[in-house]
């Protein structure tokens, strides 16, 4: 495991400087649809990833591929505008390895945002839902393999992973400003392909609220790091009841959540206070 910490500490000398003097305090991952919050920072340097060492690319649409380093509402941000997912061909540790690399470059919180489908019955296509907790059923863990100290524990409790304060605080902001949102539990699958109908039903029965592809593994990872989290998911379609169930496109994904996005980005904004 040593290769792997010695190529997260490449990384961000490289990135130190380049960035120079800049101190990021907060990372943001941006999900599906969800890169153009970076055109509210006050952007000091945008760096594509295919120039950053040990980085992978971005290879969905609706994930721009680039770190963004700027200033949002007075906070200093490092943005991932576009994430890696497993389905991509990418190894769990290659999926991660950006978020260790901003917990190294100093952040002290991360935000992680994402399109999910609700397996909800009252959720509704274009709802928020702040993450309480996760069910892992991906095939692989970033985790696996020798543990090295350097990075975190050999094995990280997860009980307090997602902050129940934040989250309400967060609940409180939605509905001050008349956004639909709750508070949920996101199941995780592979992917790419949605799910059949008998997998929604399935999801809705253990407890899930909403559905995806991403996230738990950079939860994973940052928990590992002792790296606090909020998670946020614009439901981009609905799964359940079944009967409510119509076909899907990345298109039809990405153009409900820029219907979102602007309420989101609103949120983010107002919440950096709380952070």
């Amino acid at each position: 495991m040593d290769f792997l910490y010695d190529n997260i500490q490449e990384t961000v000398a490289y990135l130190n400087n380049r960035t120079k003097d800049f101190k990021p305090q907060l990372g943001i991952v941006l999900g599906t649809g969800l890169g153009k919050l970076v055109e509210e920072l006050d952007i000091v340097l945008e760096i594509p990833y295919q120039e950053i060492p040990h980085f992978p690319v971005s290879t969905v649409q609706g994930h721009a591929g680039k770190l963004v380093f700027g200033y949002l509402e007075g906070k200093s941000i490092v943005a991932m505008a576009g994430r890696f997912h497993y389905y991509e061909g990418y190894s769990m540790k290659e999926v991660t390895f950006p978020i260790r690399v901003l917990k190294f470059l100093g952040i002290k919180r991360l935000v992680i945002s994402n399109a999910t489908g609700s397996v909800n019955p009252a959720i509704e296509m274009g709802d928020l839902v702040f993450i309480r907790d996760h069910i892992n059923l991906l095939p692989e863990n970033p985790l696996r393999g020798a543990n090295d100290e350097r990075l975190g524990v050999r094995f990280p409790d997860l009980s307090k992973t997602y902050d129940k304060a934040l989250n309400q605080i967060a609940l409180d902001m939605a509905t001050k400003h008349g956004v639909r949102a709750s508070i949920g539990v996101y199941v995780s699958t592979q992917g790419p392909n949605l799910e059949t109908p008998a997998e929604y039903q399935y999801f809705h029965r253990i407890g899930a609220d909403v559905v995806g592809m991403s996230t738990v593994p950079e939860v994973l990872v940052a928990a590992h790091m002792n790296l606090p989290i909020f998670v946020v998911s614009v439901v981009s379609n609905k799964c359940y009841p079944l009967e409510s169930i119509v076909e899907t496109t990345l298109e039809d994904v990405i153009n409900t959540v820029n219907k979102v996005e602007p309420k989101l980005t609103a949120l983010i904004k107002e919440l950096l206070s709380h952070l």
